[in-house]
């Protein structure tokens, strides 16, 4: 029996390596505005843990929540993929 994991999975654009190990990812998503009825674009930015110091800003990369690594790092990279 195959077991299938809860945790939350998001793929998003790297806008920052600044820090030691960790980067932000921006995640957009689509909604549609629940009185006007336009589809509307949300983004968040994510902390997320980062052992590759290969990423480099703008690559696509998808994330995996995870226990909390530090005060604001709940995520960690999944995998690069572009």
């Amino acid at each position: 029996m195959e077991t299938t994991s809860k945790r939350k999975v998001r793929e998003g654009i790297v806008v920052s390596t600044k820090m030691q190990k960790t980067i932000t990812v921006k995640v957009e998503r689509t909604i549609r505005h629940p009185d006007f009825q336009k589809v509307v674009k949300r983004e968040k930015k994510y902390y997320a843990h980062n052992e590759n110091p290969d990423i480099k800003v703008g690559q696509k990369v998808r994330i995996i929540e995870t226990r909390p690594l530090s005060k604001l790092k709940r995520w960690r990279v999944l995998e690069v993929l572009s």
